[in-house]
């Protein structure tokens, strides 16, 4: 099994200035994470740091001043109510502004946030009042028909924890809610106030108070909640502006949820790097390419997901998005390739491959923007900072590894979890004796501080000895011109060898034979590579987080032995 196609030559450090290559950062990284907002306003307050979406569809414009006031006002309100330092308030917010102001005024308090999405069910809103125990809950108010305080309500009846206050959010452009007892699940409520005057000052916080928590995926149970300090978020957010090249001119599309780690780190370098935030509380494929024309959006973040529904949009009603120079892309569904090739062929956008997660933060890795293509589109690349390192090493050794060997990557520095709430034995899971992470991703090396990212461990496929990344046999089967995707996993033959089975959904209105369709991959994959057996579905089995849809292997893994079991019985 080989690492992907990078050209280790052509791998140029990022453009990364002192500041955020380990020297002095105390002209480029604010003192807390308030701060970061506050000299954006008090360098040029008229200036728009957020495009709000008001219910009617309109964009509400919000001002550097304007969130700043706001920002100052909440955590006056959070002082009164009692929230302080180690305190945690978890924030239930669609993409508005408000979750902005929230996390700077949280942060100001000495306290920390939890994100959650506004998609979870009672079971996720349960697990995160257990283990984030809340004190104070900011509930967005009659959001898009969801019944958000009814699911409240039944997940702190579930809990075993204390009732949290409720904070009740009206959202951009509507009043405060004039009676916000009847959201009190047990704790109290209230409703934030509409600034009218300059509040009193903010309060202080310090670099190493956590400030924002992010539930992992939750592959193997119920997710954890990784928490991170203020000194990695605000070093980060400097980075990620600096590396990918935001500036103030610039308009970041937030169409990822501000609750998960990709939509979090994207509005946080924009913010870093002074730029404006178009926040999209709802993503609707073509309401998000409209405002991308209007507005002139410069940079996306996203999983291969949300650019494939943006591609399908656009094709069948183009706009122009010639203001749109980079996109960086998580492959959760194996269509990267093709979309960085759209968006390049389109508009002229450069596409870069990117790694991340909850517990390592988004953007922790890209390629620079003058490594070839399609290296350039694959996960990994360079860490955007110098505080950052990675290394390879034996998933069974324990042996560090050279560069072009596969194994686990770990990694250590400011951007790694710093805490996980309500599970202090997670910590020891996740972390060897001398402090590096466990990833659980497989990849390799390609130079200092530069890795691709091949797979999650779990994923790779052991064929007649070799390690072999699905996704090599994947691509084959989607180059067919009847496959729409495809995916493989491997399950344990009756002779304990890995067997590699293929799950394709054909194009619309297409029913290719499995048969010919391993024929295809024999035409160029090894013999060992080519899928014991190619089943048809109608749809990949998926599960939608804060971070985008991915296809549940595990699903897929079980589809696969079932249908093996079948086919013997017969």
């Amino acid at each position: 099994m080989s690492a992907p196609d990078v050209d280790r030559a052509a791998v140029a450090p990022h453009a990364v200035p002192a500041h955020a290559r380990g020297a002095d950062t105390a002209d480029q990284v604010p003192a807390d994470l308030p701060g970061l907002l506050g000299r954006l306003a008090r360098r040029d307050p008229d200036r728009i740091a957020a495009l709000d979406k008001g219910r009617d569809g309109t964009t509400i414009p919000v001002s550097r001043g304007e969130l700043w006031q706001r920002t100052l006002s909440l955590a006056e309100e959070l002082r009164t109510g009692g929230i302080g330092a180690g305190d945690c308030v978890a924030v239930w917010l669609p993409n508005w502004s408000d979750a902005l102001a929230w996390q700077f005024a949280v942060a100001a308090r000495g306290a920390h946030v939890i994100g959650i999405n506004t998609r979870y069910n009672v079971d996720e809103v349960t697990h995160v009042l257990d283990r984030a125990r809340p004190r104070l809950v900011a509930l967005a108010h009659d959001f898009h028909d969801l019944d958000l305080l009814g699911g409240l309500r039944e997940a702190v009846a579930r809990s075993t924890n204390p009732p949290p206050a409720v904070a009740v959010v009206a959202g951009p452009g509507a009043p405060a809610v004039a009676d916000p007892s009847a959201s009190d699940v047990g704790g109290g409520a209230w409703a934030p106030a509409t600034p009218v005057s300059a509040p009193p000052g903010i309060g202080g916080s310090g670099l190493d108070d956590l400030v924002v928590a992010f539930t992992t995926s939750g592959s193997t149970g119920m997710p954890k909640l990784a928490a991170h300090r203020a000194h990695g978020v605000l070093t980060h957010a400097v980075a990620d502006a600096t590396t990918i090249g935001i500036d103030e001119a610039d308009l970041v599309l937030c169409a990822l949820p501000l609750s998960g780690v990709f939509g979090y780190n994207t509005g946080m370098a924009a913010l870093a790097a002074g730029a404006t935030c178009v926040l999209q509380p709802v993503f609707d494929a073509d309401t998000v390419l409209d405002d991308m024309a209007h507005h002139g959006v410069t940079h996306v973040v996203g999983g291969d997901d949300l650019v494939l529904r943006l591609a399908e949009a656009w094709k069948a009603r183009p706009r122009d998005l010639s203001a749109w120079r980079w996109l960086g892309v998580a492959d959760f569904q194996g269509r990267s390739r093709e979309l960085a090739e759209w968006a390049r062929d389109a508009f002229g956008t450069a596409t870069a491959g990117v790694y991340g997660s909850s517990e390592v933060f988004a953007l922790t890795a890209f390629w620079p923007h003058d490594e070839p293509a399609p290296g350039r589109w694959t996960g990994g690349g360079r860490v955007v900072h110098d505080g950052i390192t990675v290394r390879v090493v034996d998933p069974v050794t324990g042996e560090e590894l050279p560069p072009g060997q596969e194994g686990e990557l770990q990694f250590r520095g400011p951007n790694v979890v710093d805490a996980y709430l309500g599970d202090d034995s997670a910590a020891t899971k996740a972390f060897i004796a001398d402090g590096w992470f466990h990833s659980g991703d497989l990849g390799a090396l390609v130079d200092e501080g530069v890795f691709a990212f091949v797979c999650r461990m779990g994923d790779a496929l052991r064929l007649r000895g070799f390690l072999v990344d699905p996704a090599e046999i994947e691509r084959r089967l989607a180059e067919h011109p009847d496959v729409f995707t495809a995916r493989v996993v491997g399950i344990p033959g009756p002779d304990g060898d890995t067997r590699a089975i293929g799950f394709v959904v054909p194009e619309e209105g297409r029913a290719p034979e499995p048969a010919s369709l391993r024929d295809w991959c024999a035409e160029t994959l090894a013999r060992f590579k080519v899928p014991d057996a190619v089943h048809l579905i109608d749809a990949m089995p998926t599960t939608s987080g804060t971070n985008g849809t991915k296809i549940r292997a595990a699903t897929l893994r079980e589809w696969a032995r079932q249908r093996f079991e079948d086919s013997r019985s017969t």
